[in-house]
């Protein structure tokens, strides 16, 4: 069977794509090829599959993650250059490999609110609901979301 990594790939739209490691065309895998697994599948984790022509190309037959999914990692605020904070991910051993967590809405509203709190502690009540409702419509749009 081929491995390959994934390329890129949205739960939320369905879909995503697996770099081939011996190269070549990339092959699109839909999110249901993962299984109850699919919230688990991330960009960069690599996979073993099985590869048939579809209408519009190379698509995926059967795939298997070969990956455990990321470690959860912690979040730094620090200042920006404006002013605002810029927000940098690490993974266990400090190093930031560029992919973000998908939480739970529960969970995404628990940190958002407890970081708007730690560092605008004058906000209102109703300020933190519409902004915590508006970052979450932004989440799900982006596929941060677990659905």
């Amino acid at each position: 069977m081929p491995v390959g990594k994934i390329l890129r790939f949205d739960d939320s739209r369905g879909y995503g794509f697996i770099a081939p490691a011996a190269g070549g065309e990339d092959v699109f895998v839909h999110a249901n090829d993962f299984g109850e697994q699919r919230h688990l599948v991330h960009q960069g984790m690599r996979v073993e599959y099985e590869v048939e022509e579809g209408e519009r190309g190379l698509k995926v037959s059967s795939v298997r993650l070969l990956d455990s999914p990321p470690a959860r990692r912690d979040v730094f605020l620090s200042p920006g250059r404006s002013g605002g904070a810029q927000v940098r991910a690490a993974g266990p051993g400090g190093e930031d490999d560029g992919l973000c967590d998908v939480l739970s809405e529960r969970d995404f509203a628990i940190e958002v609110t407890e970081a708007l709190l730690q560092h605008v502690p004058s906000l209102t009540g109703s300020q933190l609901v519409q902004i915590r409702q508006r970052l979450g419509d932004l989440a799900r749009l982006h596929g941060w979301l677990e659905t």
